[in-house]
């Protein structure tokens, strides 16, 4: 659904034959957007503005959509759409089941790699932010049509397993029985036990070898330590309300067997070299090679992410990639990309992008720790918002402040501001759903009965707010294009803001007959949208607040 602003702009440039930027006007007597084209247009043809603009207003095909074309001053075009235009499209999006999100003409599988916490060890702040922004992404693009497919990339193997494995036997432990606590001590039992004893340490080190070989033993205790994590990771996505499950679950040790015959691939085509004893790939443009395979005959991280680029085209089926995993990140999968495309596992066709993320932050400007000075896990963190506000506003504040800036930027995370209910915050959009909730109650209280239609736009302040809600739809599809959740937040906000302004300069249950009619109409539109926006960030709207 195109927005009103965009669709006046594509008849404004088709007359100008340049971008007329469209402005909202400063002033409601001077319509609701401006443009200064025709000052632009009349430097390159070296004639007075007003007469451009006058020749523009003529040749300007909106006489379906505006009241006549003004112009003002040294020569702008001020643009007013019509009240009636303003009504129909909020009418439509009242009544359209998709809220004006249109659904994608071309469906695709989504393939969206999130949260990824490591198992035996709990979330942390990093797991937050991965989670949040991948399952904003994983609403939004559902919403448009898309097969989305998470994959949950836990960390369940490696050296650290074997250590985990020796000690448990050593103690004679019941992993089964194990929290994401007990298995944190154990580890760090394990670590010390590691550096202080080297026969131990040997047999810790064999202990990986029977785990990779599928020792019996071995990999029973190190399931029951799976299991254990995501007994501790279920907890925290239902607390956090997002979508994840047990099925989403691609540890890194499904794609174990297939690494050698990654490297095997990339060796026989001459696409891997061997450099110092290590299996490398070097990409046209990169000042370092990924190296696949390391010189002891281990792989990294790097054949890891090869492998699963492998199943997810050739099992998934997938048209898009989006990796949400830390700014850090940036050049392991720029290498990774690079590296996938030049082997042929990554089509051209096929979208790979990663989504990097910033860090959060404490009130004095540094990573975020706790009161005694350690590190931050995700339970203490929202065990710390569940103190100042219930969860459904607490989850609110977290998401927002999370999603509401720029993905790659850090944040600071403070609770007094992020849990308030005004101002730029999930509480302030959650609040604005409450009070369009609390108008609409009221009203059937009276025995009234919301419209089907908005009818009557003759305040400024209903056009401001119906031209707001024209625009979602194309907000939410350039979030799915550009992966920016900041900006579904800030048109939230300005919708939020309208709609406050709508609420203290237009009476609704006060006013009468089919202005009344028209203003709760119109409140039950933008509760819809609300609704729906803050479902896409993963917010609760709540009824009452």
């Amino acid at each position: 659904m195109l927005s009103l602003p965009s669709l006046l702009t594509s008849r404004v440039e088709a007359a100008a034959g340049i971008d007329p930027e469209m402005r909202p006007a400063t002033k409601p007597q001077f319509g609701h957007f401006q443009s200064n084209v025709a000052l632009r247009l009349a430097k390159s043809e070296g004639r007075p503005p007003r007469e451009v603009a006058a020749r523009l207003v003529a040749e300007i095909d909106v006489a379906d959509l505006c009241e006549p074309l003004e112009i003002a001053g040294p020569g702008f075009i001020n643009v007013r759409i019509k009240a009636s235009v303003l009504a129909q499209v909020a009418s439509e999006l009242m009544n359209d089941p998709n809220t004006g999100i249109d659904k994608a003409e071309r469906p695709e599988v989504v393939v969206i790699d999130y949260s990824a916490p490591n198992v035996a060890k709990p979330m942390h702040v990093g797991n937050l932010r991965s989670t949040i922004i991948g399952d904003c992404f994983n609403r939004v693009l559902t919403a448009q049509g898309h097969r989305v497919i998470p994959q949950n990339h836990i960390g369940d193997w490696g050296t650290q397993f074997g250590m985990l494995v020796e000690q448990i036997l050593f103690e004679g432990a019941d992993a089964s029985a194990m929290t994401l606590d007990d298995s944190v001590a154990l580890y760090r039992r394990a670590q010390a036990h590691f550096k202080d004893d080297a026969d131990w340490a040997d047999a810790a080190r064999r202990r990986v070898v029977a785990l990779q070989s599928g020792d019996p033993q071995t990999r029973e205790i190190w399931q029951q330590l799976i299991e254990v994590s995501k007994l501790g990771f279920n907890e925290a996505y239902d607390r956090l309300g997002v979508l994840l499950t047990d099925e989403h679950l691609a540890g890194e040790s499904i794609y174990n067997a297939d690494l050698p015959a990654v490297a095997a691939d990339l060796e026989a085509r001459g696409i891997g070299v061997i450099d110092d004893g290590a299996l490398c790939v070097y990409v046209d443009g990169m000042d370092a090679p990924m190296i696949v395979r390391k010189s002891d005959g281990g792989f990294g991280y790097g054949a890891t992410d090869l492998a699963a680029i492998r199943y997810r085209m050739g099992t998934l089926h997938a048209d898009r990639l989006i990796y949400v995993v830390g700014m850090p990140q940036a050049f392991h999968f720029e290498q990774v990309f690079g590296v996938a495309r030049k082997a042929g596992y990554l089509p051209d066709g096929v979208r790979a992008e990663h989504v990097g993320f910033g860090s959060v932050l404490g009130a004095d400007g540094k990573m975020l720790r706790t009161r005694e000075g350690g590190t931050v896990t995700l339970t203490y963190l929202l065990d710390q918002a569940e103190e100042v506000a219930a969860r459904p506003v607490a989850m609110a504040a977290i998401k927002y402040s999370d999603l509401s800036n720029s993905l790659h930027k850090d944040y600071v995370f403070d609770l007094d501001r992020m849990t308030a209910t005004t101002g730029n915050t999930g509480p302030y959009l959650q609040y604005a759903h409450a009070r369009a909730s609390r108008i609409l109650r009221n009203a059937a209280e009276l025995g009234l009965t919301v419209p089907a239609a908005v009818t009557v736009l003759d305040a400024p302040e209903e056009q401001a707010l119906a031209l707001l809600l024209s625009r979602f739809g194309e907000v939410v599809a350039e979030v799915g294009e550009n992966l920016q959740p900041h900006k579904l937040c800030a048109y939230l906000y300005d919708l939020a803001t309208a709609m406050s302004v709508f609420y203290e300069q237009c009476p609704v249950l006060k006013s009468d007959g089919e202005v009344r009619a028209s203003r709760l109409a119109l409140c039950a539109t933008t509760k819809k949208v609300l609704a729906v926006g803050l479902g896409l960030l993963g917010i609760e709207a709540p009824d009452a607040m």
